[in-house]
């Protein structure tokens, strides 16, 4: 295919750059371009993944998960477990200090749990178990449970959004539905916020006084954390041509994620290499907001679901290759322990438009207009939202498409008023895997009301399944338990799986160390 002309793509954000940055060697930068702009700088005020990525290169977490999914102490030196399993005493490593020079303490950590679990489905889900979260001494974090919760530090180191992100209590006081007003974590990277320009360049560096842990083995967010650029650079570049010429011609050394319709060429490129970094892959997901009109309605949420296609959507979004994607997807990663085919035939069977048509008018949907907001600058996002507004308009929904970039979609999508107030009625995005591997961490699956994600579906069925999965002794409890899930998530419709896509990456092949799971910086290095 043609590209366009080449031409030196970073020569403003190198403009805007300080001098002694342009005589940086190139082997102590690293050259990144994300998925989108970071539109939001907190990790704990949004689940948005870029945000998620940018969240761990600045703070630190308490426990890391490594690439066989099991969780490993991080910025704890251990925990001891007491009084039959209610009570949790974790102690922080030596040496930890926040950005400004202060030493970390326990009584930040217990501030930026106390933060995060507000807007986490499983940090809500650890807090319930709580009864006194406290710290005794600045080492020591104490959890006394109201019975056993094993899960804890699953959920303390849970590498999807949102991370428990551990920052300064000053900033971690701040009204969890609020961004903080500044960065300061302990994590390997600085988040520099005099260079950042707003859709072009985001820079971090590193962290001189970090200590890794001393023990283990790098892999994803487990392990020692070691930083070998001293400075990250992310360039935002929406144009999926322009990134690929940036990435061949090594002006640039990483893009997160092309475009299905480039990697063929990127392929052939002898200087790069293609892998699916994450195994577990993005599942589309079609999500409504349950508060307001139409989709409060359940029965008009279930005619939905007979006119998807998640062959449609995943061809849309990943292209025709079929090892680049899967369909049949239920509400948990295929190829999990979870994973079920419980209920699927109303997703997965033949599809019949007509039918769908006389369902929506018999849920008594009387023509509400319906805000699909879209993000234009995130190429498989804006194709998920480019096939569900043809199934609307061809099941007979007012469907309005809104188009706008990923961060405006953002701040919108944080909105419960009704459309007429500026809120939203549906919206599609991926759920890495990750998010979706077990009832504990699908939090598109709570249906806590407002307590929970945006969307805010209320079903006490399954709350009452989820309560049951969580305390199940067995795998095979927990199996039975999350098809019963599934069947029951098929009445209610908090949201609608639309299928896996397994994406690829691309960086140069002068970069070693990149770690699984997804866009992660410490362990990368640049050979000679």
């Amino acid at each position: 295919m043609t590209l366009l002309p080449r031409r030196s793509l970073l020569a403003g954000a190198a403009a805007l750059a300080a001098p002694r940055i342009a005589e940086a060697q190139r082997d102590r930068v690293l050259k990144f371009i994300p998925q989108s702009d970071l539109g939001v700088l907190d990790p704990v005020w949004t689940q948005a993944y870029v945000t998620r990525n940018h969240g761990l290169l600045v703070f630190d977490t308490l426990y890391g998960t490594d690439s066989n999914f099991k969780t490993t102490p991080q910025m704890v030196q251990g925990h001891r477990v007491e009084d039959d399993g209610k009570l949790w005493s974790l102690v922080l490593r030596d040496e930890l200090r926040w950005h400004d020079g202060e030493p970390v303490l326990a009584r930040d950590c217990v501030a930026s749990i106390r933060r995060w679990a507000v807007r986490d489905s499983f940090g809500q889900t650890l807090l319930a178990f709580t009864d006194e979260l406290s710290a005794p001494d600045d080492k020591t974090i104490r959890f006394r449970l109201r019975r056993p919760f094993a899960l804890l530090p699953d959920a303390l180191g849970k590498a999807g959004s949102n991370v428990a992100a551990m920052m300064p209590e000053r900033l971690a006081n701040t009204d969890p539905f609020k961004q903080v007003p500044e960065l300061v974590g302990s994590g390997p990277f600085r988040f520099n916020a005099k260079e950042r320009v707003p859709g072009s360049l985001v820079v971090y560096e590193r962290n001189t006084a970090y200590v890794p842990r001393p023990d283990g083995t790098p892999s994803f967010t487990a392990g020692p954390k070691i930083a070998h650029f001293d400075r990250i650079e992310w360039h935002v570049i929406p144009d999926a041509a322009t990134a690929a010429a940036a990435l061949q011609t090594g002006e640039v050394d990483w893009w997160e994620a092309p475009t299905p319709d480039l990697l063929p060429l990127l392929r052939r490129h002898k200087e790069l290499t293609t892998p699916v970094q994450d195994p577990t892959g993005y599942i589309g997901t079609l999500r409504f907001n349950h508060l307001t009109p139409p989709f409060n309605n359940p029965a008009l949420r279930r005619a939905v679901l007979g006119a998807v296609s998640q062959e449609d959507y995943m061809i849309a979004a990943a292209g025709t290759d079929p090892g680049a994607w899967r369909d049949k997807v239920g509400f948990f990663c295929p190829g999990t322990s979870m994973a079920t085919d419980a209920g699927l035939a109303v997703l997965t069977g033949p599809r019949d438009l007509t039918r769908v048509r006389q369902e929506v008018a018999a849920s008594g949907y009387k023509g509400e207009k319906i805000a699909l907001p879209v993000p234009t600058d995130f190429p498989s996002l804006k194709a998920l939202g480019d096939v569900g507004a043809d199934i609307f308009q061809k099941i007979g929904l007012n469907v309005e498409y809104q188009a706008a970039d990923w961060g405006t979609v953002l701040q919108r999508l944080a909105k419960p008023e009704p459309v007429e107030q500026g809120g939203w009625s549906a919206f599609h995005t991926y759920w890495s895997g990750l998010d979706q591997l077990n009832p504990a961490v699908n939090g598109s699956l709570r249906a806590n009301g407002r307590a929970g994600g945006r969307g805010w579906p209320t079903s006490p069925q399954l709350e009452d399944l989820r309560d049951r999965w969580l305390v199940a002794t067995s795998l095979e409890q927990q199996q039975h338990l999350a098809a019963d899930i599934q069947r029951q998530a098929l009445v209610d419709v908090p949201y609608i799986p639309l299928g896996q896509m397994l994406a690829a990456t691309a960086y140069r092949r002068d970069l070693t160390g990149v770690l699984g799971g997804f866009a992660l910086f410490w362990n990368v290095r640049r050979t000679a």
